[in-house]
């Protein structure tokens, strides 16, 4: 009987049974209840819709130890037109999520951000995160690295002791103009900035309805703005407040 509990407890998915995982996805199958927890080893490729139905997972040791080492691997990789939905990735949680192109992000939820909560590639991908939150992002919450065209869309969403919630990719090999429209967020402090984007690349961030709060609030930037590059080089930070160009905020609430 003991056995049985645990078993029901804590689920590990291991490669063998990745693939299944991989089909119940694309099949909108259930795969851990609100009680559960699973330990993903290998990343789970998710094409079509997987709802997690409020399922909680962690990462093994294989993905990495979700700190803020480059090179982990992404516990939910989504291909291009993929949902991942009513999911809770907790803690470690590696390289959290992959969108290797367009994705919608829905009520997935980041207890402890690992190096990234979500990582945006592709050409022309149009991404949507919508409701969810993340907390404990030390550094980026969102990264975005798309080249040419699609867009970000990141609404009705709560983050928590973060550093960037949203960030352009400021030095990435291959550049970009990017667009981000953020909204309805609820951003409690500690922490550093919403949006940080390339000016001189071409980036554009709308924010509206933006509420900061908690000890610490006054000292959130609603943007920080860069001059990227393709060089490697570290970004140079050459303002921190809307410009109204590259970023444009409005319905900005600090309390």
């Amino acid at each position: 009987m003991a056995r049985a509990a645990q078993r029901r407890r804590s689920r590990v998915l291991v490669a063998g049974v990745v693939a299944l995982s991989i089909a119940a996805a694309v099949a909108g199958t259930r795969m851990a209840s609100a009680a559960e927890t699973e330990t993903v080893t290998a990343t789970v490729r998710v094409t079509g819709t997987f709802d997690g139905q409020g399922g909680r997972f962690v990462a093994g040791p294989e993905l990495g130890d979700g700190g803020q080492a480059e090179g982990q691997d992404a516990m939910f990789e989504l291909a291009d037109g993929a949902t991942l939905t009513n999911v809770t990735l907790g803690a470690p949680a590696a390289d959290g999520v992959h969108c290797l192109g367009s994705c919608t992000l829905r009520n997935v939820n980041w207890e402890d951000v690992g190096e990234d909560a979500a990582t945006f590639t592709g050409a022309g991908a149009t991404v949507l995160v919508e409701g969810g939150s993340a907390a404990q992002g030390t550094d980026k919450v969102f990264q975005d690295n798309r080249l040419a065209g699609g867009s970000v869309t990141i609404r009705d969403f709560a983050v928590t002791d973060f550093g960037k919630l949203y960030r352009s990719c400021g030095n990435c090999d291959e550049q970009a103009a990017r667009t981000v429209t953020i909204s309805g967020v609820t951003a409690t402090a500690p922490g550093k900035v919403i949006a940080a984007v390339n000016v001189n690349l071409g980036d554009r961030v709308t924010l509206s309805g933006i509420t900061i709060t908690g000890s610490g609030a006054d000292d959130v930037h609603v943007c920080d703005l860069f001059e990227g590059n393709d060089t490697g080089a570290e970004p140079v930070k050459i303002a921190t407040e809307p410009d109204g160009v590259a970023c444009v905020a409005t319905g900005i609430t600090v309390q």
